[in-house]
């Protein structure tokens, strides 16, 4: 027989199929840099519970898979009669196991009691973090442990870290007790269906949906895709928010086509859209965008940087999940056409952020629009810069008050059916500039490659050569960008600029 672990249970709650995948044909799994980055997180998390939990180190942590199931069940038994902390304890019950992030002792009498403590990476508590605890406290009564407690620990975005790894605020509690222990026949039912779900010689015929990517994504998603009949010009290309009354009709009539939706349920950039991907011809209001930019003539700056987050903060003074940029370009654009361009990266592994201000700061100057894809990023960025440094408050916030945003430029006059209903940079540019393409850069293309790499080159254990290579593909790639703006600019307005 089959037990089930709570992740498998968990992933029974999202979808049946998922759950008849991960235990019959794991290999179709393929997850995503998002996913994965995820884990790392939670790992992360993980060791520094086990740190604020257990200041003195008097705990016990049991690894599975060094030591095996049996032999961690039966430790656990064991350590249930002793009074430190145990983590990553595991049970099993009713045909189910788990495994226990932190187990505390609460002495009562000549007994103990336990409290339980789910650690997890995100910001706050959902709502399967709920069905979480059900399941474990679930598991853990049934298997007899005298559990009295058990609280989810989640990140506390507020917290600032005051460096000497001092994490002891990083994480705020929210008790579950009365809920979790409240939820154990449906625990039990799920577990029930579960199993006759696992036993199924076929795999289940459920269709994609809204559930494969909440509350997480599927990595079989790709595997389940291939089974249907893809639309040709399927309606997620859709921008914006659907109206109630379009939601209505694609429910009642099972639309999955774009040429199947009324016109008159459609907003104007989705009716635009719809257009332009039915016929195949662009849309480009050229005279609309450059009187748009009109006002914002040269000399100007063209702005991108590549920042970094962390669940768990590395440098003083930063809260969890700040993005810190730790890289800048800046093409300048003179008036008399000349470009320049300038770029920052700071690959030390110390908080580049005042040395990037500055740097900022005198590149810039304090006269000209500087143009930003999606501007609200980097002014929240430099918003940021300005709070943390008060001396360089002053120009900072001066020049976010000179952001000038080309993407609603964009997304106001420019549509290409290749675009599938995204005006990312990456969408738009293929289309704008087909000389330009970041698949052809070296190493990184994207942000979350940008930050993987940024990771990569601040490990002691990176050599020099390799933190080199990483150095040079983090240029081009930032440089990419802002020169890409350079040339949307172009188009938009009409001007030519070097190429």
């Amino acid at each position: 027989m089959v037990m089930l672990s709570k992740s498998k249970l968990l992933a029974y709650r999202q979808c049946h199929r998922r759950l008849w995948l991960e235990l019959h044909h794991p290999e179709l799994c393929e997850n995503s840099e998002s996913t994965q980055a995820r884990f790392s997180a939670g790992h992360r998390v993980g060791d520094i519970a086990r740190k604020i939990y257990d200041p003195m180190d008097n705990g016990v942590f049991i690894d599975a898979r060094v030591d095996g199931y049996e032999a961690a069940f039966a430790r656990t038994q064991a350590l249930l009669v002793t009074p430190q902390p145990i983590f990553e304890a595991g049970f099993r019950a009713e045909g189910a196991l788990a495994f226990a992030d932190v187990m505390l002792p609460i002495p009562n009498g000549e007994t103990l009691n336990w409290r339980m403590v789910e650690v997890k990476s995100s910001s706050k508590v959902k709502d399967y973090h709920r069905d979480d605890a059900a399941v474990q406290a679930f598991i853990a009564r049934s298997a007899c442990v005298p559990l009295t407690a058990i609280a989810v620990a989640h990140i506390d975005t507020e917290w600032v870290y005051p460096g000497n790894n001092d994490y002891s605020g990083l994480l705020k509690e929210v008790d579950l007790t009365a809920e979790a222990f409240g939820r154990g026949a449906e625990v039990s039912e799920w577990i029930c269906e579960a199993k006759t779900i696992a036993a199924g010689q076929n795999e289940p015929c459920i269709a994609t949906g809204d559930h494969c990517s909440k509350p997480n994504p599927c990595g079989f998603l790709s595997h389940c895709q291939a089974e249907e009949t893809q639309a040709a010009e399927p309606i997620a290309w859709l921008p914006g928010r659907f109206k109630k009354e379009l939601k209505a009709h694609i429910n009642a009539n099972s639309v999955t086509e774009m040429r199947d939706l009324p016109d008159d349920l459609l907003t104007d950039i989705q009716r635009r859209v719809k257009v332009a991907t039915l016929s195949g011809q662009t849309y480009f209001d050229r005279d609309g965008a450059a009187r748009e930019l009109a006002n914002y003539m040269p000399p100007g700056y063209f702005l991108d940087f590549e920042t970094i987050l962390f669940s768990v903060p590395l440098w003083k003074g930063t809260h969890p999940y700040q993005q810190i940029p730790f890289q800048f370009s800046a093409h300048h654009l003179l008036q008399d056409g000349t470009l320049c361009h300038h770029e920052f990266v700071d690959l030390s592994g110390d908080d580049p952020s005042e040395a990037l201000a500055n740097d900022l700061i005198d590149v810039c100057g304090t006269v000209g629009p500087i143009y930003a894809y999606n501007a609200t990023f980097e002014k929240g960025r430099i918003e940021d810069l300005a709070q943390r440094f008060p001396s360089l408050a002053t120009p900072l916030k001066a020049m976010a008050h000179r952001l000038v945003d080309l993407l609603p430029v964009a997304n106001k006059y420019f549509y290409h059916p290749d675009q599938h209903g995204s005006w990312s940079i990456k969408a738009v540019l293929p289309a704008l500039c087909p000389d330009l393409r970041y698949d052809k850069l070296i190493g990184v293309q994207n942000g979350g490659m940008a930050m993987e790499a940024f990771i990569e080159a601040i490990s002691p254990e990176t050599l020099p050569s390799r933190k080199q290579e990483i150095r040079a593909q983090l240029l081009a790639y930032c440089a990419l960008d802002t020169y890409a703006m350079v040339r949307m600019w172009s188009a938009f307005t009409g001007i030519t600029v070097p190429q």
